[in-house]
């Protein structure tokens, strides 16, 4: 089942026997990509943990591995071709060298990255990555910085703030491009896109 705005994330089912079962939103993205490298189907991810977990309203204490039914959701999938090579992301994609200082960009599945509400009109199912360019002065970033539980640092002029299903970026030099919370390359030219309903989600 497809989310929308408006309405209550998923539906509760009895939930399947062959769930393949991820902690995180780097663990979920490992199990895609040995799926789509192997050429094979997406398996249904019964997901405990991560961004893209608490966004979808997940609890903190999962018992999913020992629930006999659970949340079902159908939600997107995030891609990033990186200087020629594709990955892919469930919870969001960050360019930066550091939060503090330079560029940053945020290109986000799910509204939350750990504590911070980053991207708060973020929806897993809409279609759309919301995507966040900024980059502020040290003085602005700190104040930001402090809002960012709440989701109450944008609207701000210094950050560009727009909702796409695909994006062209292009760095002067290589940044370090993180997947769903982990370091993965670096890359100047970077293009990302969003796969519709391409996830069998469980929580």
């Amino acid at each position: 089942m497809s989310i929308e705005r408006g309405v209550d994330w998923g539906e509760w089912a009895e939930k399947p026997s062959d769930l393949v079962y991820a902690n995180s939103d780097r663990a979920a993205a490992e199990v895609i990509a040995t799926a789509r490298r192997s050429n094979t189907a997406i398996p249904r991810i019964g997901l405990t943990g991560g961004d893209l977990h608490r966004t979808l309203g997940g609890s903190t204490r999962s018992v999913l591995h020992a629930a006999a039914e659970a949340t079902h959701v159908t939600v997107d999938l995030g891609e990033a071709l990186l200087d020629g090579k594709l990955h892919w992301f469930v919870a969001h994609l960050v360019a930066r060298n550091a939060w503090l200082r330079g560029r940053v960009l945020v290109a986000a599945n799910a509204a939350f990255i750990g504590s911070w509400n980053i991207a708060p009109r973020a929806h897993p199912g809409d279609g759309r990555l919301y995507v966040l360019d900024a980059d502020p002065s040290v003085g602005d970033r700190l104040k930001a910085r402090s809002r960012l539980k709440s989701g109450a640092h944008v609207p701000h002029p210094d950050i560009t703030v727009r909702r796409t299903s695909a994006a062209q970026f292009e760095f002067a030099q290589p940044i370090p491009i993180h997947l769903d919370g982990h370091r993965q390359v670096r890359a100047a030219r970077l293009s990302v896109r969003l796969e519709p309903e391409a996830l069998d989600i469980w929580i």
